[in-house]
């Protein structure tokens, strides 16, 4: 049935779930944000083999055994060179997705998962642990690219009353990665001195299907229309993804973003610093994505052995309570919690810690500890900076300011993979009170600064962050540049926290 027109304009459609767009975005997902779990948590299990092997290749070459300070380095880099990797795969992410599109860089990003994946499967047969540590740091690149593109794929794809559900779909398939990993790490399995190879070289498969896959589904139709120009291409996009014909409503929806934004045209990094209009929404993306690594749940997932170790679980039980806590990840990101359960429980966990040698039952409260930090993740600052970061920024200024936000990312993943094994020596349980005053100063700034964006469009999203960037958004003839407003103390007052 056509939509009915009312003033002269198309009544929008309430999008819903067609074949094509759940495909793509389930192809785009397990392609790419898959990856990114397994190889957050694919060295955690076989860690101890791949110790062994690095000091077992070194005494082949020196004839003597590797320091234990050296081993310590070599394997903390052998962790950190994937959220380094990361790092620089996001500053690739603006020039990329311009250029090839969104698609198109999604399917350029196999590249650096499949090399990488040969490289690991056969470190062993070269003896060499160099190989080991480089393929991370290629991985890291594909992670880097992946965890920024893939939600500015689907956040582009979907109808606004979806977007927010889409955008949880690459969180999902990043914990279901995780648990992957922490299944096939097993010592039964593949966590064993013969087969950590072969778990390695496994993250290359997602990646070879979604080369296979991925070409049949469109491309942005806001990268065609707004970027390319392409009108005719981006409405048959929108209509293979719809799953009808009149699509008028969301293409005047987007030559409106298109007209109100031609003054600004596409935006460096260096200009997305300097825009007053941006100023806000950048901050935000910055305090969300360091808060969101600096929460220090990566450190349980790249030490997660250690960590119950520590606390006192018996080493032939730690397998099994690492799966646990990915099998609960993986359920309580289509779950609801407060982000608040992570400083509660980064506190929790450290008392936990500094108690379970003198109480006897303690390690049991750690390990629930941990699973109620991981769920405090999963459900709230995991997946919702990405989602936020797409409503945030329109069209020309969305690759850029997910530059940004995949550089904090990534760098802050590094310094907690780096650093945390040293941390951990030095201050014991105490490193989680770090933690949970990250989480408490982030919980403050969203409460006061970020807006409610459900079931908004991207232009409606601008409109309230221009009143507290003190700027006016002027959606006319698109020809209009912003224009800063004349404050008087009313307006100031209007502009407070949202």
């Amino acid at each position: 049935m056509a939509d009915t027109e009312e003033w002269g304009k198309p009544v929008e459609r309430k999008g819903r779930l067609t074949v094509v767009l759940v495909l793509a975005t389930l192809i785009a997902a397990f392609g790419s944000s898959f990856q990114y779990g397994y190889n957050v948590s694919v060295v955690n299990s076989p860690s101890q083999f791949m110790q062994q092997f690095y000091n077992t290749t070194y005494m082949e070459r020196y004839h003597s055994p590797m320091e234990e300070n050296v081993l310590t380095l070599l394997w903390s880099l052998s962790v950190s060179m994937f959220p380094l990797g990361g790092f620089f795969g996001s500053l690739m992410v603006a020039p990329l997705v311009n250029k090839f599109g969104r698609k198109g860089t999604l399917l350029f990003n196999n590249i650096f998962s499949i090399v990488p994946a040969i490289m690991m499967g056969v470190s062993e047969i070269a003896k060499s642990y160099e190989i080991i540590i480089v393929a991370r740091f290629i991985v890291g690149i594909c992670a880097g690219l992946s965890s920024n593109v893939v939600p500015m794929y689907l956040g582009e794809i979907a109808p606004k009353n979806l977007r927010g559900a889409l955008g949880i779909v690459p969180q999902l398939f990043i914990t279901v990665g995780i648990l992957c990993a922490q299944v096939l790490g097993i010592r039964n399995i593949l966590g064993n001195s013969t087969g950590w190879t072969l778990m390695l070289g496994l993250t290359g498969i997602p990646a070879a299907i979604q080369l296979l896959l991925l070409p049949f589904f469109p491309e942005s139709p806001r990268y065609m229309l707004i970027q390319n120009g392409d009108e005719k291409k981006a409405t048959k996009a929108l209509q293979r993804l719809r799953g009808w014909d009149d699509v008028d409503s969301e293409l005047l929806e987007m030559r409106q973003e298109d007209q109100s934004e031609k003054v600004e045209g596409h935006l460096s990094v260096f200009s997305l610093l300097s825009q007053r209009s941006l100023r806000w929404q950048l901050i935000s993306i910055v305090v969300m994505n360091m808060g969101q690594q600096l929460s220090g749940v990566n450190a349980i997932y790249y030490y997660a052995d250690s960590i119950y170790g520590s606390a006192g679980v018996r080493e032939s039980d730690i397998q099994y309570v690492t799966v646990g806590t990915g099998a609960v990840n993986v359920f309580m990101t289509i779950t609801a919690l407060f982000v608040c359960c992570l400083i509660m429980c980064s506190s929790w966990k450290a008392a936990c810690l500094c108690l379970q040698e003198t109480v006897t039952w303690m390690p049991y409260v750690s390990i629930a500890s941990v699973i109620v930090y991981v769920i405090g993740h999963a459900i709230g600052p995991s997946p919702i900076p990405y989602v936020v970061a797409t409503e945030m920024f329109r069209q020309t200024a969305r690759p850029a300011a997910f530059m940004v936000a995949g550089s904090v990312h990534w760098l802050s993943n590094f310094i907690v993979g780096l650093v945390f094994p040293f941390l951990e020596r030095g201050l014991g349980p105490y490193s989680f009170i770090i933690f949970a005053v990250i989480c408490l100063v982030t919980l403050i700034y969203i409460w006061l600064v970020v807006p409610e964006t459900k079931k908004k469009t991207f232009l409606e999203v601008f409109q309230m962050f221009a009143k507290r960037n003190k700027v006016e958004l002027n959606l006319g003839d698109g020809d209009l540049p912003l224009k800063e407003l004349k404050e008087s103390p009313q307006d100031a007052q209007k502009a407070t926290p949202f």
